[in-house]
């Protein structure tokens, strides 16, 4: 069974997060953690099934290699995150959990939410990218032809379940007959 960390280091698209909590099948294990900012949101709108931890639980089994967690996703991704991410800050079980995908070299992807990007965001973001993080902010792609909201937001879904091996029909994908259209 894969096991799988969504982390919310921001209030800001904390609904982005459980969504996709939400939206993991249901032969994944679930971990979840939220910042202080995103946890009042959280804990109203989990399902269940999911593992959520405290951000302050820095020996909870997910911060430990020998866990086996499989990939994390921090979504959204605060630019304090990112930088702590970036410089070896392992502080809080979010902090903590990312320092343990780098070590063990597991899939880490990123989402920061911030626009625009400082120069500072971007050398963090370069930094992280050289040694395997995946930057992937929620960004939309139009040939999937999304005509909502909920459309969106499982175009940008299924991109992460994609980077994280988890197949998906969140979106359309991509078919050469799309060029006609």
């Amino acid at each position: 069974m894969k096991k799988i960390v969504i982390a919310a280091s921001g209030a800001s698209g904390t609904n982005l997060a459980l969504k996709t909590v939400n939206l993991l099948p249901q032969e994944v294990e679930k971990h979840f953690i939220a910042t202080e900012h995103a946890k009042t949101v959280t804990q109203k709108e989990t399902k269940h099934g999911i593992i959520i931890h405290q951000n302050n639980d820095i020996a909870a089994s997910i911060a430990s290699g020998s866990f086996g967690v499989d990939g994390m996703l921090i979504v959204p991704c605060s630019m304090n995150t990112l930088a702590k991410i970036a410089h070896g800050i392992a502080d809080n079980l979010i902090t903590r959990c990312a320092a343990v995908m780098i070590k063990e070299q597991k899939r880490l992807i990123l989402a920061p939410r911030e626009l625009p990007f400082s120069p500072i965001a971007l050398e963090n973001m370069h930094k992280l990218a050289m040694i395997g993080v995946v930057i992937a902010p929620p960004v939309l792609a139009y040939y999937s032809k999304q005509h909502d909201l909920e459309m969106m937001e499982n175009f940008m879904i299924g991109k992460w379940f994609d980077l994280l091996g988890i197949e998906n029909n969140l979106y359309q994908r991509w078919e050469q007959d799309n060029i006609h259209e």
